[in-house]
């Protein structure tokens, strides 16, 4: 009798077993797969170039000179290229001074809510007008839905300085930035 029951519990075991097997491989087979990918296109870098300063030209002591940003010639500019069509973000860090090279004296700079105009469409300094993107811009806070352009994008800046009465005589500057990022537009 102790054969039999060893014997039982063996076959109980082995079938337990085969049963739990048999589980695994019908469940496997009532399984499947799907392979996805993830893709992504990397956009072409963004090239931003000071084209031009924003040149004041000769200044005489206590007469505030003011460059418009219509000025073809004297006006700042900026070129843009990139992703046409692409968002952009713009930030110009303007200063409050421009100091002579040794820094012995300081002129100061201000920059008007209408001293800028962003160009999407080939458009000059002279030209450009708001079909062809923003004109009259805060310089401080450029436009958000700024996009390059099929012929680039161009940032037109204008200002004016305040010479003292007492301006010490010399060449006078300071760095314009402007940075630019894609966004998510």
């Amino acid at each position: 009798m102790k054969t039999r029951k060893v014997n039982h519990r063996m076959l109980s075991v082995a079938l337990l077993t085969g049963m739990f097997l048999l589980s695994i491989f019908n469940f496997s087979f009532g399984q499947d797969v799907a392979r996805g990918q993830a893709q992504a296109t990397v956009l072409p870098l963004i090239v931003v170039t000071a084209t031009q300063v924003l040149d004041f030209g000769e200044v005489f002591q206590g007469v505030p000179k003011t460059i418009a940003r219509t000025n073809d010639d004297s006006a700042a500019i900026f070129t843009i290229t990139g992703e046409h069509g692409a968002g952009i973000n713009l930030q110009l860090i303007l200063p409050e001074y421009i100091n002579l090279a040794d820094d012995s004296d300081r002129m100061p700079i201000v920059f008007r809510a209408t001293d800028a105009a962003v160009d999407t469409n080939g458009a000059t300094p002279s030209t450009v007008v708001a079909a062809d993107g923003w004109v009259d811009q805060n310089p401080y806070i450029l436009p958000a839905g700024a996009t390059i352009g099929a012929t680039n994008t161009r940032i037109y800046l204008g200002g004016k300085v305040n010479p003292s009465s007492n301006q010490k005589a010399g060449a006078y500057t300071n760095d314009i930035v402007l940075m630019v990022a894609y966004n998510n537009q």
